[in-house]
Order: C-alpha cells, then sequence, then structure tokens
C-alpha cells in the first residue's frame, strides 16, 4: 500500500540536524473518553472510542527539542465505539457519532499541527513536554495545548499523554438520549500512546 501524503506543512525546511520519524499507527493507540450525565446517567454508560485510523510525522531536533514540529492526521471515518455493548447499540452510537457529532462526510480529517513547544529532559532519552499546538475539528481550528512523555531509543520514539477538549468549542452539539435524560458532557478526554520510527 502506497505511504499516505501527510501534507506536512508546517516547516518549509525542516532544520539539517532535525530527524523525521514517521507514526506507526498500527503500534499506536489513540482513544476518546465521553462522560455520560443527566438524569438517569447512573443508567448510561461512558463510551470509549477508538481511533484507529491515523498518520503523520514528527520532525525532532535532538539538539534542541523545542525546535521540533509535528503534524497528526486522523481520518474522522474511522472512530468506532470500543465498548462492549450489543451489536445493536454500537451501531446506533457510531451513527450518531457520524452523523451528528462529527458529520464524518463533511469533515473527514481531523488534524493536529504543532510548531511550538517546551520540552524538559527527564532521563536519559526521556523528556516531558508541553505542545501548544492547533487542532482542526468539525472545521474549527482552536489553540490545543497537549502535554506529552516522549520516549526515544534507537530509531524508535513514544509518545504519551492525554488532554481534554470540550465540544462546544469546535461547534459540536453532545448527543442526548431518552429525552435529554442521558446526554454526554461537553468536555472529552482523550489518551494516546503514540509510537514511531526513525526514517532515513
Amino acid at each position: 500500500m502506497p505511504e499516505r501524503d501527510i501534507r506536512l506543512s508546517i516547516a518549509e525546511t525542516p532544520p539539517a540536524t532535525t530527524v523525521r520519524y514517521l507514526i506507526d499507527g498500527k503500534k499506536s493507540t489513540f482513544t476518546v473518553r465521553a462522560f455520560a450525565t443527566g438524569l438517569l446517567s447512573a443508567f448510561g454508560h461512558n463510551p470509549a472510542i477508538a481511533i484507529p485510523d491515523f498518520e503523520g510525522e514528527i520532525f525532532l531536533n535532538p539538539e534542541a527539542v523545542e525546535q521540533s514540529s509535528l503534524r497528526l492526521v486522523i481520518h474522522s471515518a474511522s472512530l468506532n465505539d470500543a465498548d462492549d455493548v450489543s451489536e445493536k447499540d454500537r451501531s446506533e452510537i457510531n451513527r450518531a457519532m457520524h452523523q451528528e457529532v462529527l458529520e464524518s462526510d463533511s469533515f473527514p480529517e481531523i488534524v493536529y499541527e504543532c510548531s511550538s513547544l517546551s520540552a524538559g529532559k527527564t532521563g536519559e532519552g526521556q523528556y516531558g513536554l508541553t505542545l501548544n499546538g492547533e487542532l482542526t475539528l468539525h472545521g474549527v481550528t482552536r489553540a490545543q495545548p497537549v502535554s506529552a512523555r516522549v520516549w526515544l531509543n534507537g530509531d524508535k520514539l513514544r509518545a504519551a499523554g492525554d488532554f481534554s477538549v470540550r465540544q462546544s468549542d469546535y461547534e459540536i452539539r453532545p448527543v442526548s438520549a431518552a429525552g435529554g435524560t442521558i446526554k454526554l458532557k461537553d468536555e472529552l478526554k482523550l489518551s494516546f500512546d503514540i509510537s514511531a520510527r526513525k526514517q532515513a
């Protein structure tokens, strides 16, 4: 399968010391957790949404990590309910998510770009990062800070962390059911554990 064109646009010419890492979606995990609220929320569940289809690349400057950058592209149509629920419930959750929440046909990509970050070394080949990037979701672009722990080991890079997103910031109306007695909170929690490999 040919490699997708990720269309990196952060830096026209990365510094000579910069190393390019390609994210391996098959060895990475990315999930979204939504939280039920409302009068009957105790009878609902907090949906866990898997993000199986994403790619991206990282330009890392090992001599000045704060000069690094990344671009991550998530294909919104790939998101699916990962909970242990009936196929009927899963189908309805996925339908509502793609048609009413993400509007995946109209907004097929969710993009995170960052070329401004702060970094602190926490050990040999280990860093704590705060990414000051921009998230484009549902056709809306907003500043989105993300904290991450990064490990470098040979030609491999691993980054893990979590962050929160408010749906209303991206003109998304949280889904409700049962006449509004069960609905989802505005805030979503996203967690990631990403693996990437150095490119020649």
